[in-house]
């Protein structure tokens, strides 16, 4: 299961048309679309204000960034102290 957050890119890993739009994609990055085709990988949508690995890849307001790190279960850093971590 993959979660994505981008429903063009769910659209065209399903429908594996040409679409002229996505001609400049290059063929080393369809290796998505034909896994999910044999059925191994899915991808399901997600809302952007629920991806949490936004926190891996984005610079993110404190309190997402408290969250996203909450629910990925990182615990806080006792060796620093009372700093926030």
């Amino acid at each position: 299961m993959i979660y994505c957050d981008n429903q063009s890119c769910i659209k065209l890993t399903e429908n594996s048309v040409f679409h002229d739009r996505s001609k400049h994609i290059g063929i080393k990055y369809h290796f998505i679309g034909d896994y999910v085709q044999k059925g191994a990988v899915k991808l399901e949508y997600i809302p952007t204000d629920e991806q949490v690995a936004d926190i891996l890849t984005k610079a993110l307001p404190w309190g997402k960034y408290v969250n996203f790190r909450d629910r990925m279960g990182v615990v806080k850093n006792t060796f620093l102290g009372k700093r926030e971590c």
